[in-house]
C-alpha cells in the first residue's frame, strides 16, 4: 500500500537533488564565464505524487517557478544546500553580491532572496533577469494563491533584496502533506470554532432558517460564481452576512454549524487583539487576517462586531479622522474578500450603514417562541434520564429564555441531580436552573 507521507518526502528529495545539480552547474558556468540554461537539466517528473508533485502538475510550473519554490523550501528541508553561497570574493573579502541572501538573524544558514533566484535562473543574462519580475508580481499565481512572496524588511530595500518566503500554509502542505491550520498569534488573532451539531439540530424560526439556507446555497455554488465569466462580472466577490440579536439566541452556534455542514473551517476573530490604539496598526492586523484567509475557503467570523464596524463620526480631531479611515479600510477589505464573512452583534444600530448596504444577508435572531423553546429543551435532554413527571411544554411556556440560557439550565440540572446521586433529572432541577438564568438577566420567574 502506498504511503502518502513517504511519497511526499521522496518527491521533495528528487526536487532538491535536481536543484543541487542546477546550483553546481550555475556556479561552474558563472565562474568559467560560459552560458548555462537551467532547462537543459531535466526536472524530475513526479507524476502527481506527493503534495509537491500535485502542485507542480496542477499549476504547470515552469522551470524558473520550480527553482524559486524549491529554493524557498531549502532552509526548511536541506539548509546545507546553500552553504556554497558563503564562499568569499577574495578581491573584496566578502561574499559575492550576485548571490544575494538576507540577514539570517537566528538562522545560521543562507536565506535566499530574489537576487539568489535571479543568479540561479539568469546568471549574467539581464533580459532573463527582467522576465523574473512577472513571477513576483501581484498578478502571478504565487502571489494570488499566497504560495510564495518576497518579504522586504524596510522601505530602503531593493526589489531584488526581498527575502524568498513560502507561506505557512503551503510550507505545511508541501512538507507534511497536511492542510495548514494556523495557530492563534498576534499575526492571526483567531481561533477555530467547532461544533458537532448539524443543521437539523438548530432550532430557528423559519425566516432565519431560510436565510441560513441561502448562505449554504452560496457556498455550494461558490466555485461556479468564481469561474463563470458572466457570473464573476455581474456579482460581487464573496458573501457577507450580519447576524444580530440578543445574547444566547444562537448566532455563534449557527456560524459553527454552517462551517460543519459545508466542511469549512470557521475562524473566530479576536477583536481585542485586532484593534489597536496605535495609528495604522488595526488596518495592518486586519490585512494580515484577510491575507491569510484569501483563497482558502475559510469562514471568517467577527463576533461583537460593533466594536470594529461601528458608525463613522463627524471629524472633530485626529482620533476621529483615523477611526473613520479604519472603517473605510474595513469596507474595502471585506468588499474584496472572495470568501464568506459573518459578523455578529447584539447592537445592530451601532453598525455603520455603509456596511449594512454591503451585506447579502441580514439575519435577526430573537428569543425563541414557546414551541421552539420546547424543541430546544427536548434536544438538549435527549439521552439523559428525565423523570416521567417532567412537563417540558409547561416549562417552555412559563419561562421565556434564550437557547443559550436553556443550555446552561440543562447543565445545572444534570449537575444538581448528579450531586444527590439521583438517576433522573427532576422538574425542580430544571426550574431551579432556569430561574438562575433569569436571575443573571435581572428577571424573575412567572411561577
Amino acid at each position: 500500500m502506498a504511503d502518502p507521507a513517504r511519497d511526499n518526502i521522496r518527491c521533495l528529495e528528487h526536487e532538491l537533488d535536481w536543484l543541487s545539480m542546477l546550483l553546481d552547474s550555475r556556479m561552474q558556468s558563472y565562474f568559467e564565464d560560459r552560458p548555462f540554461d537551467p532547462s537543459s537539466l531535466l526536472a524530475p517528473e513526479h507524476n502527481g505524487q506527493g503534495a509537491y508533485g500535485r502542485l507542480v502538475e496542477e499549476l504547470g510550473l515552469a522551470v524558473e517557478e520550480r527553482i524559486a519554490l524549491s529554493m524557498a523550501l531549502v532552509p526548511h528541508l536541506r539548509p546545507q544546500l546553500f552553504d556554497r553561497f558563503f564562499i568569499q570574493n577574495k578581491s573584496i573579502s566578502r561574499t559575492f553580491s550576485e548571490f544575494g541572501g538576507a540577514d539570517p538573524q537566528q538562522h545560521r544558514g543562507f536565506i535566499p532572496t530574489a537576487e539568489t533566484v535571479s543568479f540561479v535562473v539568469a546568471g549574467k543574462d539581464l533580459y532573463r533577469r527582467m522576465t523574473l519580475l512577472d513571477m513576483f508580481s501581484e498578478d502571478h499565481f504565487f502571489h494570488r494563491r499566497n504560495i510564495l512572496r518576497l518579504s522586504h524588511t524596510s522601505g530602503h530595500d531593493t526589489f531584488w533584496s526581498g527575502r524568498l518566503t513560502v507561506s505557512d500554509e503551503y510550507l505545511s502542505l508541501l512538507t507534511t502533506g497536511r492542510p495548514f491550520e494556523p495557530r492563534y498569534s498576534t499575526g492571526f488573532p483567531a481561533q477555530r470554532l467547532r461544533t458537532h451539531q448539524r443543521l437539523e439540530d438548530l432550532v430557528l424560526n423559519p425566516k432565519v432558517m431560510e436565510e441560513v439556507s441561502h448562505i449554504l446555497h452560496w457556498v455550494r455554488f461558490q466555485s461556479e460564481l468564481r469561474t463563470d465569466e458572466l457570473l464573476s462580472r455581474r456579482f460581487r466577490k464573496g458573501y457577507r452576512a450580519l447576524f444580530h440579536g440578543p445574547p444566547g439566541t444562537g448566532k455563534t452556534l449557527t456560524v459553527a454549524v454552517i462551517g460543519n455542514v459545508t466542511d469549512r473551517p470557521v475562524y473566530r476573530i479576536d477583536l481585542s487583539q485586532l484593534v489597536s490604539k496605535y495609528i495604522g496598526e488595526t488596518e495592518k492586523n486586519l490585512a494580515g487576517v484577510f491575507d491569510m484567509a484569501e483563497n482558502k475557503d475559510w469562514v471568517l467570523f467577527f463576533d461583537e462586531a460593533e466594536s470594529l464596524f461601528s458608525k463613522r463620526t463627524d471629524v472633530s480631531d485626529a482620533k476621529d479622522k483615523y477611526a473613520n479611515q479604519e472603517t473605510s479600510f474595513l469596507l474595502q477589505r471585506i468588499e474584496n474578500f472572495d470568501g464568506l464573512v459573518i459578523l455578529a452583534t447584539n447592537l445592530k444600530p451601532n453598525i455603520d450603514r455603509a456596511f449594512i448596504r454591503r451585506f447579502q444577508s441580514i439575519v435577526g435572531f430573537g428569543v425563541p417562541e414557546a414551541q421552539e423553546r420546547e424543541r430546544i429543551w427536548r434536544n438538549l435532554l435527549k439521552g439523559f434520564g428525565v423523570d416521567a413527571d417532567v412537563d417540558l411544554a409547561s416549562i417552555a411556556r412559563d419561562h421565556e429564555v434564550s437557547g443559550g440560557s436553556i443550555h446552561n439550565a440543562v447543565q445545572f440540572a444534570w449537575l444538581n441531580a448528579r450531586s444527590r446521586d439521583a438517576t433522573c433529572i427532576q422538574t425542580g432541577d430544571l426550574v431551579h436552573g432556569v430561574i438562575r438564568e433569569l436571575g443573571k438577566e435581572g428577571k424573575t420567574s412567572r411561577i
